[in-house]
């Protein structure tokens, strides 16, 4: 009876938390501590501008700090998981009892969080709820009995002090008005318009210096503050508010975060699944959409422009072609056109490596944007080539040799338009921009061949930007088997990575050579590939690099991924989902072998069962055949029954739907996959 009892009891805890779908398993704290990872536990909504979160003190590149006590206030964008001491955090609420703001100090004492919420509770008894979905947020705060309490808004407050200019006006109980701040790194600007309702008559006080003093009345114990953003003007901002109480607006919320997060279901080690999802999480905060319902937007020139179809902004390509931008292009086929097409206007409106001084919303930066538009035309996306042509002939004919990494990144590039032309009939045209991506060979010579130089492994040495030589000498996606040739061939290639990653060369604090693991897959041994991605996903490992030193004496010796505060490397950054999409794909047994062709390398999964589910029913299945912790190597593979005698699996295989079953091994098969390789060769067409 006991039993029984007992039974009736967890059966609708059971119940509950499957029916909370995946969102109930994100951590949205992890990375969120000191700098690993820049992540931040901001109630947010996927791809949406609005992120509501905390801001710590002191500052940190977020804005927040898992670890630290006292709270300035809640700010109302952050980019997340980026450098150059964090961006955003752009319009800081401070709520205070007493007088003022400066008396009155928020110490926390209670914090709880999950996607698209965040609440907080501190010593003085004022407790926090936020919630968001879309562009509209609820903020709740509960106050204390107290003679006096308010509101201190600082409408200048910025990340990285890159406040700019701001205009408001001020009604019985709302504030609306837009902010103009620098991007990422101070590149360029961009504006955000807001509008901010109070639910209970309030006084207004401002001064000169852009702040707000917000007097509420003795007797009132909760407020309810409804915010909006838009890109496009105060009036779609408004637009934007809900008619939806906070729980309502929070659920509604959950179940936005559940339909995104469903797209991949996993089956496997509980811990691990959680990971999976805290980080399938990260993947999906931007870009932004920045179209509004009527189909108007404000493009990167600061012209109004209307569309029939969705517009994104926001983008960290230069970091996140690698990896976040191929996986949405699986998991969300119908939203990647509009994001394809958006990148493309970039072209159209002036497109900067970094940013305009018009964006329609904060963005980091665009390089490689032709590698990635190439990419999605090759995976079956529309892309208007002709209409950007000559926008694309003239970012290429103005590409940067003067460094080393600059070098073999511009030949990149100038391999995507050879190809971009070749697609659009340009046979002449096509072959004049192969001539130039081959150069790479005179600069790989020159600067990545002769290895006994003292200045091979530390980092920005030559002028390079945040890797060593020993990483960037592997950075030819577009033409691997070119790149043996330089080496002497396959057997010397093989040698060379196998001692790069065996002499801890590697570094996955960041993205100059995210590839290389995948590297071995195109030689006589891709069992090298599953061990080592396996290894830095799941094992213990040993990084010498940081973004802030060369190779030092004291490694981080531990597991990348973890699901907590301070996980990842020291100064390893998310990069706007770029370090979480590596280990999704890592996770799901595959991963892009070369944007710009529609291919990708097998891994063993880290689950033994993955589904990706699209609209229509339609789902890919990947199954492991034999699966234990233990095992990271492939014996054998089946696609839809058929044996597979190859390492690697087309874009259009994986969304046409199927099944892919691998069977593990505790030991690498050298044989499987090396009589019909995939290797990326510049002469192909």
């Amino acid at each position: 009876m006991k039993k029984y009892l007992l039974l009736m009891l967890l059966l609708p805890a059971k119940i509950f938390a499957q029916s909370a779908g995946p969102a109930s398993l994100v951590n949205v704290f992890l990375g969120s501590s000191g700098d690993h990872g820049q992540m931040s536990p901001a109630a947010s909504y996927p791809f949406s501008m609005l992120s509501i979160g905390p801001q710590t003190y002191p500052n940190l590149h977020m804005g927040y700090e898992h670890k630290a006590k006292i709270f300035l206030g809640f700010t109302h964008n952050r980019f997340e998981g980026v450098g150059c001491q964090g961006s955003g955090g752009n319009i800081l609420i401070k709520p205070f009892l007493g007088d003022g703001p400066a008396k009155s100090t928020l110490i926390k004492v209670s914090e709880k969080a999950s996607p698209g919420f965040y609440a907080v509770g501190f010593s003085n008894g004022i407790k926090a709820d936020f919630t968001v979905c879309q562009n509209s947020g609820i903020e709740k705060y509960q106050f204390p009995v107290a003679a006096q309490k308010g509101f201190y808004i600082d409408l200048s407050h910025s990340l990285a002090n890159s406040f700019v200019a701001e205009k408001h006006v001020l009604k019985t109980a709302s504030v609306s008005g837009w902010v103009d701040s620098r991007t990422t790194c101070n590149v360029g600007t961009y504006r955000i318009y807001y509008e901010i309702k109070f639910d209970q008559p309030v006084q207004i006080l401002e001064d000169q210096n852009h702040k707000l003093l917000i007097k509420l009345k003795p007797d009132a114990g909760q407020v309810q503050l409804n915010v909006a953003l838009s890109s496009v003007d105060e009036n779609h901002a408004n637009a934007s508010f809900t008619n939806e109480n906070f729980e309502q607006l929070k659920n509604k919320s959950q179940q936005g975060w559940n339909q995104v997060l469903n797209h991949i279901r996993v089956k496997g080690n509980a811990e691990r699944t959680k990971l999976f999802y805290s980080l399938l999480y990260r993947t999906v905060q931007s870009p932004y959409l920045i179209s509004e319902p009527d189909g108007t937007y404000r493009a990167t020139n600061g012209s109004l422009q209307h569309t029939k179809d969705s517009v994104y902004n926001g983008w960290a390509i230069w970091d996140n072609y690698r990896t976040q931008l191929p996986l949405l292009s699986i998991l969300f086929p119908q939203k990647y056109q509009n994001i394809a097409n958006s990148i493309a206007s970039l072209y159209r409106f002036g497109k900067k490596d970094y940013a305009t001084q018009h964006e329609p919303s904060n963005t980091v930066r665009t390089e490689h944007a032709i590698v990635v538009l190439l990419d999605a035309y090759r995976k079956g996306y529309k892309v208007d080539f002709k209409s950007i042509q000559d926008s694309l002939v003239k970012e290429v004919d103005h590409l940067d040799y003067t460094h080393p990494d600059k070098a073999l990144e511009s030949s990149y590039d100038a391999w995507a338009l050879s190809q971009i032309l070749k697609i659009t009939g340009q046979d002449q045209r096509s072959e004049k921009y192969l001539h130039q991506a081959l150069e790479y060979k005179k600069y790989w010579n020159k600067d990545f061949k002769d290895l006994s130089k003292p200045d091979i492994d530390r980092v920005s040495a030559r002028g390079l930007y945040q890797g060593t030589i020993m990483q960037y000498r592997w950075f030819v996606p577009f033409d691997v088997k070119g790149l043996m040739a330089l080496m002497g061939g396959e057997k010397a290639y093989l040698d060379q990575l196998t001692a790069f990653f065996e002499g801890d060369y590697y570094n996955h604090a960041n993205e100059p050579d995210l590839q290389a693991p995948l590297m071995f897959n195109a030689s006589a041994a891709p069992w090298k590939s599953q061990d080592w991605m396996h290894k830095l996903a799941v094992d213990t490992v040993i990084q010498y690099y940081f973004n802030d030193n060369s190779r030092g004496i004291d490694p981080f010796i531990d597991v990348i991924y973890q699901n907590k505060p301070d996980a990842y490397i020291r100064t390893m950054d998310d990069d706007a989902g770029a370090m979480s999409a590596w280990f999704v794909f890592a996770a799901c047994g595959f991963s892009p072998a070369c944007v710009g062709w529609a291919v990708y390398y097998l891994n063993l999964p880290l689950f033994q069962e993955i589904d990706f589910n699209w609209p229509g029913n339609k789902n890919f299945k990947v199954e492991v055949e034999n699966y234990a912790n233990n095992k990271k190597y492939i014996k054998e593979a089946f696609l839809n029954g058929k044996k597979l005698d190859q390492n690697w699996i087309t874009h259009q295989e994986i969304l046409k739907g199927g099944k892919l079953v691998l069977v593990a091994s505790d030991q690498p098969n050298t044989a499987f996959g090396v009589n019909n390789l995939w290797v990326s060769d510049i002469n192909s067409k």
